[in-house]
């Protein structure tokens, strides 16, 4: 049976992603849905996008490679990432992240009172997170510093928002908010043939003209057709790990067995993952992003 050639490109990958909210001209775009995810506790007027790439200080020189970072009006910073695997240290991984934006604002010099400005990293989960101390009926999670026993905020600067959208599974009949229609189109963007009705907002009038696959130039297309291998590797990946961890697990009779077996299945395809990424000249920074390996595993493949 002959396969139906997709029509918008998945935002799920990384050059889906970026092309859509990382970069100037589709600015309004990253508004809207920032807009909709906060539903009015925060509102977005604009946004200036900065380096997405960022060095350690000089104690260190490891790096942190955003999907998109960009400042609000009132120097307020977003972090935007689209996660389309389990992580074993992902929320250190995002609490890292968040301290480069933190330490930008030290203005050089000693005349400092040590005032910052908001600090948002929001989290893309194309994948169920299973985090204890989340709501498992919940598909948006919001993070913040408490105190425990009274469970009010202590710091309110600094905010994760995670969103789960691998549990979103809304049809277009259902869909009632702007953000439930965003989580749509991430989710699901690169199966529609045409626009559904329920997406003839005027706000996503430049999101399927930006997503429609045939305007793209023939070197995007090339780029576009990479990370879709890329995404597809890694989801392939993902899927055998968990089978042949279950097998072990099982095996073993022991839940630490099932954890270890989809650790070391998914360590095992990630590195062959980045092999051929790397073989086919993609730069070391990206291949760690996507395949979440460490430049020491990366080192040793």
């Amino acid at each position: 049976m002959k396969q139906v050639e997709e029509r918008y490109i998945s935002l799920l990958t990384d050059f889906g992603f970026k092309r859509i909210f990382g970069s100037a001209p589709n600015k309004d775009l990253l508004i809207c849905f920032l807009n909709s995810l906060f539903n009015g506790r925060q509102v977005v007027k604009d946004v200036k996008y900065l380096n997405p790439e960022k060095v350690g200080d000089i104690y260190t020189d490891r790096k942190a490679i955003f999907d998109v970072y960009c400042e609000g009006e009132n120097g307020e910073k977003f972090i935007v990432e689209m996660q389309n695997a389990y992580q074993t240290y992902f929320k250190d991984r995002a609490l890292f992240y968040s301290t480069f934006p933190i330490r930008e604002q030290a203005p050089k010099g000693n005349e400092w009172d040590f005032k910052l400005n908001h600090i948002y990293t929001i989290a893309l989960l194309n994948f169920n997170m299973n985090e204890d101390a989340f709501d498992k009926e919940k598909i948006r999670h919001h993070v913040q510093l408490c105190d425990t026993a009274t469970h009010k905020i202590f710091y309110d600067k600094l905010e994760f928002i995670y969103v789960e959208i691998a549990k979103f599974n809304k049809s277009l009949d259902e869909l009632e908010t702007l953000y439930d229609k965003w989580l749509y189109a991430l989710k699901n963007l690169y199966k529609l043939t045409q626009r559904p009705e329920a997406l003839c907002d005027k706000v996503f009038d430049r999101l399927f003209e930006e997503a429609e696959i045939a305007r793209f130039t023939p070197q995007e297309q090339r780029e576009y057709e990479a990370s879709k291998m890329a995404y597809r590797d890694i989801k392939n990946s993902i899927d055998t790990a968990k089978r042949e961890g279950k097998e072990e697990g099982l095996a073993e009779g022991m839940e630490k067995g099932l954890a270890e077996g989809m650790e070391r299945g998914m360590t095992q395809r990630s590195l062959e993952i980045a092999r051929k990424m790397l073989a086919n000249g993609m730069d070391t920074a990206t291949v760690m992003k996507i395949t979440g390996l460490s430049a020491e595993q990366l080192e040793l493949k």
